[in-house]
């Protein structure tokens, strides 16, 4: 294969892809940081054109794909990179264009002490996609209960708070107040009432998958031995990182996860702030939560091994604030626990077991 300028390519550096829907972007380096490859592809050229380059590094961002193009790669010889964008942005030159995007890709892919993304199998992909799922539906479904409610209100209909309450209420609501409703706003609330009743059914079915899958899983298992912590959070920890081999120790996975405080630190002064926040938003709300399940129950924290630490932390600190340095040591325990194939020290019962 030779490059615009002529010049057969017989070594690489690294080459950077801009992964886009439909083309793909290229660009290479040689050895001496010369560009030797600068091309636009469709994506399904992508094996037929990388049959025509030497094995180098390949680098590519985080996104939709990277790692099916990362697997593909890797099979035909090459060493990919998957990068997460921020990491990618302080190499942009000039303006933003596909071309510039690869060649900082290309670049950013050569630094040996930027962290890159764990390539995910094709199981961690069915997994994740199971969560993804199963959040779009709760999302939904408490769009459609609130929409419900705004109704309700608009027919001058109160009802008090909690999705039971409306549940238990609503077919009362509709024959007691039938002379106050309207028949074409009863029939759109039956509607309403028919698609929550759907998504409760989708809703079950995906959490049942996910639970069977989750209880057959041996890292699954040996995470739901922790407190707090049930089948969501285990198998979408594990999809999300496998065994957490891109981590050195725990305190980086609940960095990657937000639950460290942000530092802005300068001339030897600290200074921490709110939590960071990256990462997985889904994973950290779902710490958050067998945080929260903890706390609920404060008979019990004396049976756990971090019991005399929640003891101690309880009275000087704020309930979210508490909750949220509760998650952060879940996180930390979840994480060793995956890493080495161990179950946490504590006992597990019904209260235990938790998101």
């Amino acid at each position: 294969m030779n490059s615009k300028k002529g010049i057969k390519i017989e070594a690489l550096m690294s080459v950077g892809i801009d992964i886009g829907k439909d083309v793909f972007h290229l660009v290479g380096f040689d050895p001496d940081g010369n560009v030797v490859v600068r091309k636009k592809i469709k994506r399904m050229a992508l094996e037929k054109t990388f049959e025509e380059l030497p094995s180098c590094i390949v680098g590519m961002e985080a996104c939709l794909s990277a790692h099916f193009v990362s697997r593909a790669l890797r099979k035909m010889g090459f060493e990919p990179r998957i990068i997460p964008a921020i990491y990618v942005k302080p190499f942009n030159k000039g303006q933003k264009n596909d071309y510039n995007d690869a060649e900082a890709i290309a670049e950013a892919a050569l630094r040996p002490n930027l962290k890159s993304v764990p390539e995910k199998s094709q199981d961690q992909l069915d997994l994740q996609a199971l969560h993804r799922v199963r959040s779009r539906l709760v999302s939904r479904r408490t769009a459609t209960i609130n929409q419900i409610r705004a109704f309700l209100i608009e027919q001058g209909i109160t009802v008090r708070k909690g999705l039971r309450a409306l549940k238990n209420s609503f077919l009362t609501i509709l024959e007691e107040r039938k002379d106050e409703i309207s028949p074409r706003m009863r029939k759109i609330l039956i509607g309403l009432y028919g698609d929550w009743m759907w998504m409760d059914d989708r809703i079950d079915a995906v959490s049942t998958e996910i639970e069977q899958i989750s209880r057959a899983e041996e890292n699954c298992v040996n995470v739901m031995t922790i407190p707090g912590i049930g089948p969501m959070i285990s198998m979408a920890m594990v999809a999300a990182i496998g065994t957490g081999d891109a981590f050195d120790r725990g305190r980086d996975f609940a960095a990657w996860v937000g639950l460290v405080p942000r530092q802005y630190s300068t001339g030897g002064r600290t200074v921490l702030g709110r939590i960071s926040k990256p990462g997985s938003r889904y994973l950290r709300m779902l710490f958050v939560q067998a945080a929260k399940v903890i706390l609920m129950r404060p008979h019990r924290w004396p049976d756990f091994s971090f019991g005399e630490w929640l003891i101690r932390a309880e009275p000087r600190m704020h309930r979210n604030k508490l909750a949220v340095a509760l998650a952060n040591k879940l996180a930390r325990t979840a994480w060793s626990v995956l890493h080495h194939g161990t179950t946490f020290d504590a006992p597990r019962d019904e209260v235990a077991v938790g998101v």
